[in-house]
């Protein structure tokens, strides 16, 4: 079977080991996200791994009866805050307060991923100098959590997890890797699976992360990472993780 791995040009470079192992174990073509938008009716598959938080790009292999890893309606919830936050509400998930109007508050933009556009706002003045702050849309004011730098990731493939990260940050309130926080393998309780159990039964993914905040003691969801990076992982243990996803994958086209 043909298969294809999307990433952007800027990511393809940024996770040249990622991009390897997956070509390794599964024979797959680098396409990136630029080329497609430029040639995507010459572009064919059977099968696509897409790495780049377009769902438009899952939707459209889709249309066209191609299995896509992850599927566009996991892409499109993942990659919008609003959305799974609203979700994760409706089926009763704890979530921190959004719409949140006191100080301090976490400022964060809807679509943004790793850290980036997300901010502890301590009151009116730094509100307003954050860009585009005015948009409508644009970004979310939700609570502070009550431990602050401090979340844990936990890994999914085919809805089972995987293993589970402890990420910590004492110079800034968030605690993602790729911005120098420390991280460390952890042992879920049964009460936290269960809470990530429930999150699981809402979706039919392939491989994500889905970090989770402490708030009162209590495990509270904060967002769901369709093109989860890896590098966590390899850090702290022997698990192969990309290779165990590769597996996954070949046993769902089998």
């Amino acid at each position: 079977m043909k298969g294809i791995l999307i990433y952007s040009s800027f990511e393809a470079k940024r996770n040249e080991f990622s991009v390897k192992k997956y070509m390794d174990n599964l024979g797959v073509s680098l396409v990136l996200e630029e080329d497609f938008e430029k040639n995507k009716e010459k572009i064919s598959a059977d099968y696509v791994i897409n790495r780049t938080n377009n769902y438009d790009i899952a939707e459209y292999f889709e249309n066209n009866g191609v299995r896509v890893f992850n599927n566009s309606y996991v892409s499109k919830i993942a990659n919008n805050k609003t959305l799974a936050y609203e979700l994760m509400k409706k089926n009763k998930i704890d979530i921190l307060p959004v719409n949140y109007d006191k100080f301090p508050v976490v400022v964060k933009k809807n679509f943004s991923k790793g850290g980036k556009d997300v901010f502890l706002v301590k009151d009116k003045k730094e509100l307003e100098s954050i860009k585009d702050i005015e948009k409508e849309n644009e970004y979310l004011f939700q609570k502070p959590c009550d431990t602050l730098g401090k979340d844990v990731r936990v890994y999914v493939i085919g809805n089972e997890i995987v293993c589970a990260c402890l990420r910590s940050q004492k110079n800034d309130f968030r605690s993602n890797f790729c911005m120098g926080g420390k991280a460390e393998v952890y042992d879920l309780s049964e009460e936290e699976k269960s809470v990530v159990n429930k999150v699981i039964s809402l979706f039919d993914f392939d491989f994500v992360g889905i970090d989770f905040l402490f708030n009162e003691n209590k495990f509270v969801f904060n967002e769901i990472e369709d093109s989860v990076g890896a590098r966590m992982v390899y850090s702290l243990c022997e698990k192969d993780i990309i290779s165990d996803y590769c597996e996954y994958i070949k046993n769902v086209l089998r």
